[in-house]
C-alpha cells in the first residue's frame, strides 16, 4: 500500500473515506471487494462500479484522489442507479446526474481544504435523501462473508434462488455466487497478509485446498497470492 494512502471510517454508516496523494510511477492494484466508490480527482467526480476482477488505473490516473467506499449493496440507493449497470466500470458522475449539478459539486470539492471530507459531506447529503439501507441486503453480505453457501444464504433471508439473484444484481452488481467468491478471496488475502501460511489460509477462508485458493486468487486478482502479500 502506498505511503500516501490513508483511510478512516466514515461518519456515514457502512462507508470508508480514503485519500491518495499523487503517485510517482507506482502500480496500484484495486482488488474486487463488492464495494462501490464515489471518487474525486481534481476537476472530476466519478463512480467506480463493483469489480469482478482487479483494476489497475495505470499512469494516466496519477492523482491526487479521494473517495468514499460504500459497503456492498449500499451505494445504488444513494446514486440512483442499479449496481449491475456500473459493473467493472469507472463512470463520470455527469453521465448519471445533471451536468450542471455535477459541475457545481465538483467545484465545491476542488475548492475544499480537505477534498476527502468534502466528498464525505456529499455522501452524507445523499444518504439523507435516500432510503435507509435494506437490512436484508446486509444479512446477505454477512452470510456470504461468513462462508455460507448461496442456497443457505437465500434460505436464511427467505428468498428463492431467482429472487436472491435479481436482488443481488441490483444491489451488488453480480449474482450472490460471484459476491461470495470475491468475499472469500478477500478473507484469504487478509489472512495471508497477516502471516497465516497459505495452506492454513485456504482452509480457514473456505477453499477446498491450496490449489483452489491459488486458482481463485489468480482469476480474480490477476496475480498470485504471494504477489499480493508482497504489495
Amino acid at each position: 500500500m502506498s505511503p500516501t494512502y490513508a483511510e478512516r471510517a466514515s461518519r456515514l454508516p457502512h462507508a470508508v473515506v480514503w485519500s491518495r496523494g499523487a503517485e510517482s510511477g507506482e502500480t496500484v492494484t484495486v482488488l474486487p471487494d463488492g464495494c462501490m466508490d464515489l471518487l474525486w480527482t481534481e476537476g472530476r467526480l466519478l463512480v467506480a462500479g463493483p469489480d469482478t476482477r482487479a483494476y489497475r488505473p495505470g499512469s494516466s490516473a496519477q492523482g491526487p484522489w479521494a473517495g468514499v467506499r460504500f459497503h456492498p449493496g449500499t451505494a445504488p440507493a444513494l446514486l440512483g442507479v442499479p449496481a449491475h449497470e456500473l459493473r467493472d466500470r469507472r463512470v463520470e458522475l455527469a453521465d448519471l446526474w445533471s451536468g450542471a449539478e455535477v459541475r457545481r459539486l465538483t467545484e465545491r470539492v476542488d475548492a475544499a481544504r480537505d477534498p476527502a471530507a468534502a466528498l464525505e459531506e456529499l455522501a452524507l447529503r445523499l444518504a439523507g435523501d435516500a432510503p435507509a439501507p435494506d437490512p436484508l441486503l446486509g444479512a446477505v453480505v454477512a452470510s456470504l462473508a461468513a462462508g455460507r453457501s448461496v442456497a443457505a444464504t437465500g434460505e436464511s433471508v427467505g428468498l428463492s434462488a431467482r429472487q436472491l439473484h435479481r436482488r443481488a444484481l441490483n444491489a451488488f452488481g453480480y449474482g450472490p455466487k460471484t459476491l461470495g467468491r470475491i468475499l472469500r478471496m478477500q478473507r484469504a488475502v487478509a489472512l495471508a497478509r497477516a502471516g497465516v501460511p497459505f495452506a492454513e489460509t485456504a482452509v480457514r477462508a473456505g477453499f477446498a485446498d491450496q490449489a483452489h485458493l491459488a486458482r481463485d486468487v489468480r482469476e480474480l486478482a490477476g496475480e498470485s497470492l504471494s504477489g499480493l502479500v508482497r504489495q
